[in-house]
């Protein structure tokens, strides 16, 4: 059973400043909610670089190679056709097919490997949903949720995140 203590924050600053010094404290399953995204937040919660601008690059160069490989071999060794007295391999005719290649299968990886891998999406649910002043995370408000260690009871938290400057504290519970 994972608790969480969620904190709302009227500003982000005061956020980025609490999720930084939790950090620093050693506090483990911190993770922040806004309206629109905040400077510095990712470096006070010391999230790691995203993979996916690198399965992109892997994902574009693989679909261009396979696009333009599919061309010479059909063209030039499988069904050879003399169009317009052209060289069998011709090669700045291909590249419209191999461009669109590797942005097809960019996007589908992308889209699909991100989408369900790295961002394990489709997620219909999270505790902090239970949480009738988290609707406000969408609207005009700053969250933050931190995660309760095995046997930790939540006063000594919530005392800590209202001395960071959150305004309401409530306590979540994930039932496995």
């Amino acid at each position: 059973m994972k608790r969480l203590v969620l904190a709302e924050f009227a500003e982000p600053e005061p956020l980025v400043e609490a999720a930084r010094k939790l950090r620093e404290s050693g506090r483990e399953g911190l993770d922040a909610y806004s309206p629109y995204p905040i400077h510095g937040i990712d470096e006070a919660l010391q999230l790691p670089r995203s993979k996916v601008p690198l399965v992109a690059l892997i994902a574009g160069l693989a679909g261009a190679t396979g696009g333009y490989v599919l061309q010479w071999w059909t063209n030039a060794i499988d069904y050879e056709i003399n169009v317009a007295n052209r060289p069998p391999h011709a090669w700045p005719t291909n590249i419209p097919v191999t461009f669109e290649s590797g942005v097809l299968v960019c996007v589908l990886t992308i889209f699909f490997g991100s989408l369900f891998y790295f961002f394990g999406l489709p997620r219909t649910y999270h505790p902090v949903f239970e949480a009738e002043a988290f609707r406000s995370a969408s609207l005009d408000k700053f969250w933050i949720s931190a995660e309760l260690r095995e046997g930790e009871e939540p006063g000594d938290l919530e005392r800590a995140l209202r001395e960071l400057g959150a305004g309401r504290v409530t306590h979540v519970k994930e039932e496995d």
